[in-house]
């Protein structure tokens, strides 16, 4: 009995060790996390407001649910680099849907949804069916995205200013109007029912086992009998409409789809995706992770915004932690 219960306490032990190991990056991620707003609240008695932390966590919203779409592609093995662009271009879409052709609210949005969802299938087809390479195909998308914004808007902003409703989906507070004492907006909540699906599809489908299998061995899932090209097309589709999410979000919290925006955002959402633990070789990586990635880089850039640094230095900030959170993934894999 000695013998048996020493075993168990040795393959407790081990398993524990394993989910240390596994969990150390978000580890690390949520330290830092907690580490920057206590730095920015002792730098800046204006940080740690109200009004403050809800700007964070609007910011937030929108950089977090676009890291959950590159998230999933980046799990593949892929890279996006049309998240932004395409976020826009939904913006637009809405804008054209609900002002321009004065649809209800409940056309529009769907309407911008399935946009979304087509434009990252066509990205999907190119990678899949074409063979071109995720970077220079999402390439090409992004400035595909960001000519026809600005083609389809007239290269001026729609407003929603006679679409009621529509920027309280962002703004607006459903938990404070139950409990008035934290009024978290609308976005924020968005943010967290995306990644709880996402997780759910990660953790509990037979698309999320795939999403892990082509970034970890694609070549066996092919030997395997499974139409890789059609779940490559299901995954960028699915990240097309949840680029579409962000694009809503952004456009309801300024009340208006600007054309002209968009580009750039792309390099937040994947840095959120990196910093959070997620493997730029694919197979590996959690929801969790990126939103806590998320709340970092809005973390970093309000904080910097506080302190009154100039916003180039901001950008050099940016990329520093984009190059040592690669880093970091790269002694992970090593110690692997």
């Amino acid at each position: 009995m000695t013998t048996l219960n020493e075993h168990a306490d040795q393959g407790a032990a081990a398993k524990v060790l394993g989910y240390l190991k596994r969990e150390q990056h978000r580890f690390w991620a949520f330290s830092g996390l907690i580490v920057l707003l206590i730095g920015f609240s002792l730098a800046s008695p204006n940080f740690f407001q109200t009004t403050n932390i809800i700007s964070i966590l609007q910011a937030a919203s929108v950089n977090g649910v676009l890291a959950i779409a590159a998230t999933l592609v980046i799990i593949t093995g892929g890279i996006d680099l049309s998240v932004g662009t395409l976020m826009t271009f939904c913006a637009v879409i809405a804008g054209v849907l609900l002002t321009n052709l004065g649809l209800p609210i409940y056309i529009g949005i769907p309407g911008a949804l399935i946009a979304g969802m087509l434009s990252g299938a066509l990205s999907g087809f190119f990678i899949a069916k074409l063979k071109i390479p995720p970077f220079i195909a999402t390439l090409g998308m992004m400035l595909v995205f960001k000519g026809l914004s600005l083609a389809i808007s007239g290269a001026r902003p729609i407003y929603f200013n006679d679409t009621p409703g529509f920027s309280e989906i962002s703004t607006g507070s459903l938990i404070g109007m139950i409990f008035p004492s934290v009024p978290v907006p609308n976005g924020v909540l968005i943010l967290f029912l995306v990644a709880i699906g996402a997780s759910f599809i990660l953790t509990r489908t037979v698309l999320g086992r795939f999403i892990f299998a082509l970034g970890s061995n694609e070549e066996a899932l092919r030997l395997s009998g499974i139409n890789i090209d059609r779940w490559k097309m299901v995954v960028y589709a699915l990240a097309g409409a949840i680029c579409a999410v962000a694009g809503i979000l952004l456009a309801s919290r300024i009340n208006s789809a600007q054309p002209a925006i968009g580009q750039g955002y792309e390099l937040d959402a994947i840095a959120a995706v990196v910093i959070g633990g997620t493997s730029l070789t694919g197979g590996r990586g959690t929801m969790l992770g990126t939103i806590i990635g998320a709340l970092i880089i809005s973390v970093v850039a309000n904080g910097l915004r506080i302190l009154s640094v100039p916003q180039e230095w901001q950008i050099v900030v940016t990329g520093t932690i984009i190059i040592l959170a690669v880093y970091a993934d790269i002694l992970r894999r090593q110690r692997a």
